[in-house]
């Protein structure tokens, strides 16, 4: 984010001193990216935030993938991953079963009710949605309080944790990066601000807390790391054993911190006749796209067909993950909340049978949608591979011959 913000207690001066009442110095952490050229933030730390006691290998959940091979459109049905009261021993970091995946981003769902380890992603940004149920995020940074709708983008490497509050489990689609995720480029002006034709601004966003201060004397944290190495797909794990507690932050200031945004708060950019899935963008990372689709007046051209025309995916596959509403161009699919579809490069998908024609003279659609995609193809995680349905590819022929 380009938008500076300040918390807590800093100095007046970067790169000075900074004391506590007792005059003992903080000690001044840069989080920044690309080296020293982009945006960042200074932390100031009661303690060295580069200490480490002890370290230990992570044995990350399955993080392997299968081409999608021979190709086809998959659908896959979330909500069979976590069956009866499973969720509860269950938290949103290690619980995370891996969907779909590529060398530029992978697609995770977990369903928690446990509070997770601290946790940094040392590969790249995080767009998490929040499915259902509510909760904290608990950061270095301070605290975001999240629930049904939100988006929470965490820069790479920002320590943190997740901790379900109440009775219902804390539903999470992970979309995990290994670059930066931001507000596409063509909705910012070149200092960053948000232009007039974006279809949310900094007035939507929400910020952390000042920094918590929790438990800053604890002996022996555990902080649990994913980052590059010689596991599945690249990816390692490793424990990092601190002699404090890394949310010691009394104060810091900068451009580089973690937000949320609710889809609720995304305003829908519609036309005369039906607009393209870029004018349903979001966010944007290296190689994929983030789009949302959401309740909206439709199509308003006499002769006009809401739902999409068909479309060849020439350059990207295409993943949508059905949160809520009822989705008109998917009718007689079999997807319902909690589905994934899967439209891969190479295939031309569209509505379903007859979902034209029953579009024709409607003014409104009550649908909600996270889209992420992609532009190298997408592998087939264990947890996709576990609740694909196998017959989804058939429907637009009415069944397989």
């Amino acid at each position: 984010m380009a938008h500076y913000q300040q918390r807590g207690h800093i100095p007046p001066k970067r790169h000075t001193q900074h004391r506590d009442g007792e005059g003992n110095l903080y000690y001044e952490e840069l989080m920044g990216e690309e080296g020293f050229s982009s945006d960042s933030s200074l932390l100031y730390h009661r303690h060295i935030p580069s200490a480490v006691k002890d370290v230990r290998i992570w044995e990350l959940p399955d993080h392997g993938t299968t081409p999608n091979h021979p190709l086809r459109p998959m659908h896959l049905g979330l909500h069979d991953l976590f069956p009866g009261e499973e969720w509860k021993s269950h938290d949103a970091v290690t619980g995370r079963r891996l969907v779909l995946g590529n060398g530029d981003v992978r697609l995770h769902y977990a369903v928690a009710g446990e509070t997770s380890p601290l946790y940094r992603n040392a590969i790249g940004d995080e767009c998490v949605y929040v499915e259902s149920g509510t909760g904290v995020v608990e950061t270095v940074f301070g605290d975001l309080m999240v629930g049904e709708g939100d988006y929470v983008v965490i820069p790479r490497a920002t320590t943190h944790r997740w901790v379900p509050v109440g009775d219902a489990p804390l539903r999470v689609y992970a979309i995990e990066a290994n670059s930066h995720i931001a507000p596409p480029k063509r909705y910012l002006s070149r200092f960053g601000q948000f232009l007039e034709h974006a279809p949310y601004c900094e007035r939507d966003l929400r910020l952390p807390t000042d920094p918590q201060m929790v438990d800053v004397d604890a002996d022996g944290v555990e902080v649990y790391i994913k980052h590059r190495g010689p596991g599945a797909g690249g990816i390692a794990g490793s424990i990092h054993v601190t002699p404090h507690h890394p949310f010691d932050v009394v104060g810091w200031d900068g451009c580089l911190y973690p937000y949320v945004f609710n889809i609720a708060d995304y305003m829908p950019i519609t036309g005369k006749v039906h607009q393209p899935p870029p004018a349903h963008q979001v966010f944007e990372g290296n190689n994929f796209v983030i789009c949302n689709f959401v309740p909206r007046k439709v199509d308003y051209h006499e002769l006009a067909v809401p739902v999409p025309y068909y479309h060849s995916n020439v350059d990207s596959d295409e993943v949508m993950f059905y949160v809520g509403g009822d989705y008109e161009a998917r009718k007689g699919s079999g997807i319902g909340i909690g589905s994934i579809t899967l439209h891969p490069g190479g295939h031309a998908h569209g509505p379903q049978p007859g979902a034209m024609e029953r579009s024709l003279g409607a003014e409104f659609f009550d649908e909600l949608a996270v889209m992420v995609d992609t532009f190298r193809p997408l592998e087939v995680g264990e947890a996709g591979a576990a609740v694909d349905d196998g017959k989804y590819a058939w429907t637009w022929a009415g069944g397989r011959q």
